[in-house]
């Protein structure tokens, strides 16, 4: 289905990684060869056999006297059981969950933490959307989920950790801390960690899409996972599109959540009058959130194109300037969308009748009105 190795010879200090084995056994091997400091923060971490093969690693480390600090979100992560967090803790691991479902007197649905990211010895990172279960490794019988990550070596991984540990210990000065610098990663490559955190004032991953966009010059290629972009997104793309820039959204087939799905649909008619090309992967379930532009810029991390991502959530993505890397990556999404099915005007409209289109338009607004209750809800404790 996918490349396991990078094949154009980029750089060990900046790799793409994919989900299923090649994701997972990168993260195992950063646990165990670390030697001072692990930080891991997570939206969803499964108590599965993938689960325990990590929690089994990150408790080696912590038998080696490797601070370990994990950080999961209190929604994504709800399921996760009690006694494996006290034996979890018990084994030298610290471990908290940010804004939890339910505390004292009070019941939380706001803002979530959706990053996925790994930092080791202030060395080494993995930053994507790829989350810890089972799903996301496959097994024989199941594809992995399809998603993507990137692994980065270098002075780069130093501020991470030191947003990370800011953010674990909940001080103050993470709220507004943003990495402003390009960090070399080789020559004519430059990579720069971007944060959506809108309650913050951290809006760098939403207004990295939309200036890249909106200066795009020939093609954009976009996977969007639950891709329900605002208004600001959507005349961004129309702009590209009266540019004649060339654009393609790789989108979800096969969904885990068909509301969204169908809400995406709704938007097909739209999209399509822009000459957007659409695909949908129906291999797998679809939850890659990236982007490659002009063959040169290139964007891989949590951020989904919805408004959840831009008001709702913490999420991190790297942006990576590099011909190189975007070549490659390029070249491995055309191969992906190889393997789509192309949905054009005439077969949505084959494939739609009243009854569908009425389907999809009230999955658009229903979906609409939790995307406002959800983003308000943390807004007005905010203020409050």
């Amino acid at each position: 289905m996918i490349e396991s190795k990078n094949s154009l010879g980029v750089p060990k200090n900046l790799e793409l990684i994919y989900s299923g084995e090649d994701y997972f056994s990168r993260l195992e091997a950063i646990i165990r060869n670390s030697q001072f400091e692990i930080h891991m923060q997570m939206y969803l971490f499964e108590n599965d056999t993938t689960g325990n093969r990590i929690i089994k690693a990150l408790k080696e480390a912590a038998s080696r006297k490797v601070q370990v600090y994990v950080l999961l979100d209190g929604l994504g992560s709800l399921s996760f059981p009690s006694e494996t967090l006290k034996e979890m803790r018990q084994s030298g691991i610290n471990i908290r969950f940010f804004a939890p479902l339910f505390s004292t007197y009070t019941f939380y649905l706001g803002r979530r933490l959706h990053r996925k990211v790994i930092v080791a010895d202030a060395k080494i990172v993995l930053i994507g959307g790829i989350n810890i279960a089972d799903k996301y490794c496959g097994s024989g019988s199941e594809a992995p989920w399809l998603d993507y990550a990137v692994q980065l070596k270098g002075e780069i991984a130093e501020p991470l950790q030191k947003l990370c540990t800011d953010i674990y210990f909940k001080k103050r000065r993470f709220q507004n801390k943003k990495i402003k610098s390009f960090f070399p990663i080789q020559e004519n490559a430059m990579v720069r960690i971007l944060q959506n955190d809108w309650l913050k004032g951290k809006n760098e991953i939403c207004d990295g899409y939309i200036k890249s966009i909106r200066n795009a010059k020939t093609e954009i290629i976009i996977v969007g996972s639950y891709f329900l972009p605002g208004i600001r997104i959507i005349r961004a793309l129309k702009k590209a599109s009266k540019n004649q820039v060339k654009i393609k959204l790789i989108l979800s087939g096969k969904s885990d959540l068909p509301l969204t799905r169908r809400a995406t649909c709704f938007l097909y008619g739209k999209l399509l009058k822009y000459n957007i090309e659409l695909y949908e992967w129906n291999q797998s379930i679809l939850h890659g959130k990236v982007a490659v532009i002009d063959g040169n810029w290139t964007t891989i991390g949590s951020f989904n194109l919805n408004n959840l991502s831009s008001y709702g959530s913490l999420e991190m993505n790297v942006e990576i300037n590099s011909a190189l890397f975007s070549k490659m990556f390029q070249e491995h999404l055309i191969k992906i969308i190889a393997q789509c099915q192309n949905i054009t005007p005439q077969s949505l409209k084959i494939k739609t009748n009243l009854f569908t289109k009425s389907i999809n338009f009230l999955s658009y607004f229903i979906t609409r009105i939790i995307e406002i209750i959800i983003t308000y809800t943390p807004y007005k404790r905010f203020n409050n």
